[in-house]
């Protein structure tokens, strides 16, 4: 899997990487190919260039050699001389009467197999041109035949180039193979070189991405033969973190003092609204509903509050925990009593025959407990029970709070442990939610070494489940 993920990201189209490795190496693959082709053209133009020369040659001497020769025989006979002194290995020339007939010719054009293709060209340029008759390239050209101003017919050229051709073909073949080679390299170098580049761009991100609110202080960004320019942005980032964890541990102070302050004197309104509540037989009806609605709030804000203070003593590390081995079964049967105060709703307790110990602080996992049991009651419906079972599975200790209530969003079950975050604000307000519980509840769980989470359909419940290695 972490080797998928390293080439996703390295493929990863919209990444830098993958970005400036296509553009350098596309500019790179273009130049070369230009530069190939450029070479592959010029060279093809002087192998063409050398040959026609060598044809231009011969026909502006044949008629000349014609002429010499026929002083001393026959104009055939001229011809024909003319012809075999010119011809040689690759040249095979002939001429063709102004009736078509082949007047004169090279002798190796009689033995040639190509004679036939060769001689049936007709309206040939008088310039040279490339063609391939039975897989051999010739050059192939012909021209009026005048001499002592009479019209002898048309001259052929045909020049076997086809060594010459295919030596350059294989030159071809062989730089293309070469280009290809050094693309592959250079891109490959590219890649390299932009990869270790980006190394502290990389680094920087892993660092960030590690960064906890309570570190963000002490994060010191290293980098080693890096641009100056990413060395600027690491200054930046750090500064930017330390402004951060400066205004992050003046809110932690200012929620912790004013929690603390402000929980002394809302715990003494409660008192004395409970006490009116208790003593004050003379209070009309919506008196009566005033007072309860506000000390209703009254509780709900010191619950609050104290939610609050016990976060920011876990954010400070103020949060102690006393570990002990404890026998599970046992703490169960004390939550069991704790929680009659439920009178009206059926609550379950599923218990194993053996003793189930492990190694936490006794109060804050009946915290953990009547939090999950409460948050149970609040979102489900009166007739449906609660179920708090324990298990033993390998070497962990599982405790399972269900309830059939109306469940929680897919989309919601990965943020519910978040501060302040509610599934749904309207129903929280209604069941007296602060969205502080299960954060808390998270919090502490993990403070003394375990693990929670939650599986939940709509409509059909929701089971927290909390675990802890079991105490040998």
């Amino acid at each position: 899997m972490k080797l998928i993920h390293y080439w996703g990201k390295i493929l990863n189209p919209t990444s830098l990487q993958m970005r400036l490795t296509l553009g350098i190496a596309v500019v790179s693959i273009l130049g070369l190919t230009g530069v190939v082709s450029w070479i592959s053209w010029r060279m093809q133009q002087i192998l063409i260039i050398t040959h026609k020369n060598n044809t231009q040659y011969i026909v502006g001497r044949f008629p000349h050699d014609v002429e010499i020769y026929s002083d001393m025989v026959t104009l055939e006979e001229g011809m024909q001389k003319a012809i075999d002194n010119l011809t040689n290995t690759y040249t095979l020339l002939w001429v063709k009467t102004p009736q078509g007939k082949i007047s004169a010719q090279s002798v190796s054009l009689k033995m040639s197999p190509q004679k036939n293709i060769l001689v049936s060209f007709k309206d040939l340029s008088s310039q040279p041109n490339l063609q391939l008759v039975n897989g051999r390239y010739w050059l192939l050209c012909s021209t009026k035949l005048k001499v002592k101003g009479v019209n002898l017919g048309q001259f052929y050229i045909a020049q076997d180039i086809t060594n010459d051709q295919t030596m350059f073909l294989s030159l071809i073949g062989s730089l293309s193979f070469a280009s290809l080679i050094a693309i592959i390299c250079m891109t490959v170098a590219i890649a390299w070189y932009i990869w270790r580049s980006l190394q502290p761009l990389a680094r920087i991100s892993h660092l960030t991405a590690n960064i906890s609110p309570e570190k963000l202080g002490e994060v010191q960004i290293e980098l080693k033969n890096a641009p100056s320019e990413v060395k600027e942005l690491a200054q930046t980032l750090e500064t930017t973190l330390l402004r951060l964890a400066d205004n992050y541990e003046h809110q932690r102070q200012l929620v912790s003092n004013v929690s603390h302050e402000l929980r002394t004197p809302l715990t003494l309104v409660s008192g004395y609204l409970q006490s009116i509540l208790r003593r004050g037989t003379n209070l009309t009806d919506m008196q009566r509903d005033a007072l309860e609605i506000a000390a209703s709030e009254a509780n709900r804000t010191i619950q609050l509050l104290q939610d609050l203070l016990d976060l920011a003593r876990a954010d400070s590390g103020r949060m102690h925990f006393h570990l002990e081995p404890l026998i599970l079964n046992e703490l169960f049967d004390e939550v069991k009593g704790m929680v009659s105060q439920y009178n009206d709703r059926l609550i379950e307790f599923v218990l194993p025959s053996d003793k189930v110990i492990i190694k936490v602080d006794s109060n804050r996992l009946k915290q953990v407990l009547l939090n999950l049991i409460d948050n149970g009651v609040k979102y489900s419906s009166e007739q449906s029970p609660i179920m708090v079972k324990l298990v033993q599975i390998q070497e962990k200790a599982i405790l399972e709070i269900c309830d059939h209530g109306i469940g929680i969003p897919l989309s919601d079950q990965v943020r519910i442990f978040e501060r302040f975050y509610r599934v749904d604000e309207a129903r929280s307000r209604t069941t007296g939610g602060t969205g502080l519980g299960l954060s808390i509840v998270k919090t502490l769980v993990e403070g003394m070494g375990g693990s929670i989470g939650v599986t939940s359909q709509l409509g059909k419940g929701s089971t927290f489940t909390v675990s802890f290695p079991l105490c040998r």
